[in-house]
């Protein structure tokens, strides 16, 4: 029989996620992607505490403020386009009010910094090896704000400097939680407006990194994931892109969700993020007669569904997804 696509074979991986744990996802909009998925499936996953982040030099800023428990102030924002920034947070994070701006990322970093000490798993994911330096401070951004180009030099970062900060970075996670399992990959999106051969350098780079941190850290701590690989290899057809033709498609991004959870999903999230899964779908279904009894006794049933998945696997907490059902039932 012929074999029309490159197979990629998915990496064996020394612990899974669990409902019982919680995990960090922090990086590009890929992140995102699979974060999403795992919050609607109700997996005690937190993602991207500082925003989306492409560079390794400012997802790595972002995990030390977790690691040294960084609170920001006044001094860390500047006002610009009409709201307060933070060049070490995505504009999500952004509000005309000072005060709110604050609130927003110090509220952030906290709750991360005390998920990251016990989290089973940390999850980063490199975009590019692109960066831009904001000229007054001399520092990596991890977000321009749509400040004028002539504030910033853009540089790209070498192996040895990445290397010279994820090292060391790596070694104070390892020391506040031992039992983190890191899982590396490499955004399959391309930066097209950094130019075909620029981006290719960047990814290029970015696979020397994850080399040198496999190699020096062993397989028990770092895993890598190939998204990259299963989106050139196996999805090699433009079918699977959004019509930007560089982000990816629904469908791409379901298949790279099945790999993800054939590695790192154990018997038992699996059986719980299926049951789930089929009642979230039902929740997002809007009914045409919500107070009607039949619509009543759905929401019933499903929440005796819920109660029953925690009472059948003690310690796990779908709390939130109890309250959402409680709440459509009240409308």
């Amino acid at each position: 029989m012929i074999n029309f696509r490159t197979e990629v074979e998915l990496p064996k991986t020394p612990s899974q996620l669990s409902y019982r744990q919680k995990a960090m996802m922090v990086g590009s909009c890929f992140t995102e992607n699979i974060g999403n998925y795992l919050h609607s499936h109700y997996f005690p996953v937190q993602t991207n505490p500082c925003g989306i982040l492409y560079n390794p030099a400012s997802l790595a800023h972002c995990l030390s403020f977790l690691v040294n428990g960084k609170q920001f102030d006044y001094s860390d924002l500047f006002f610009a386009n009409g709201l307060w920034n933070s060049f070490h947070f995505h504009s999500r994070f952004s509000n005309p009010d000072k005060n709110k701006a604050l609130e927003a990322m110090n509220g952030s970093l906290s709750n991360a910094s005390q998920n990251l000490k016990i989290s089973s798993h940390l999850f980063v994911t490199f975009g590019t090896s692109w960066i831009f330096r904001e000229k007054d401070q001399n520092s990596i951004v991890g977000n321009c704000h749509k400040l004028p180009a002539h504030k910033f030099v853009r540089e790209k970062l070498s192996v040895e400097e990445m290397t010279g900060i994820w090292i060391p970075l790596l070694n104070d996670l390892f020391a506040i939680q031992p039992n983190l399992s890191v899982v590396l990959t490499v955004s399959p999106i391309r930066h097209l407006k950094d130019g075909s051969f620029e981006n290719q350098l960047s990814k290029s780079t970015l696979f020397l990194l994850v080399d040198r941190l496999l190699t020096h850290f062993g397989a028990e701590k770092i895993t890598y994931f190939p998204s990259y690989e299963l989106v050139m290899d196996e999805l090699r057809d433009y079918r699977f892109y959004a019509t930007d033709m560089l982000h990816l498609s629904e469908t791409a991004t379901e298949f790279i969700q099945e790999k993800f959870n054939e590695v790192f999903f154990d018997k038992e999230s699996k059986e719980i993020s299926f049951k789930i899964g089929k009642i979230v779908k039902t929740l997002a279904h809007k009914p045409f007669q919500g107070e009607s009894s039949s619509y009543q006794e759905l929401l019933l049933k499903m929440e005796k569904e819920v109660k029953k998945i925690t009472s059948d696997h003690p310690g796990i907490e779908l709390n939130d997804l109890i309250i959402d059902i409680v709440q459509k039932k009240s409308l």
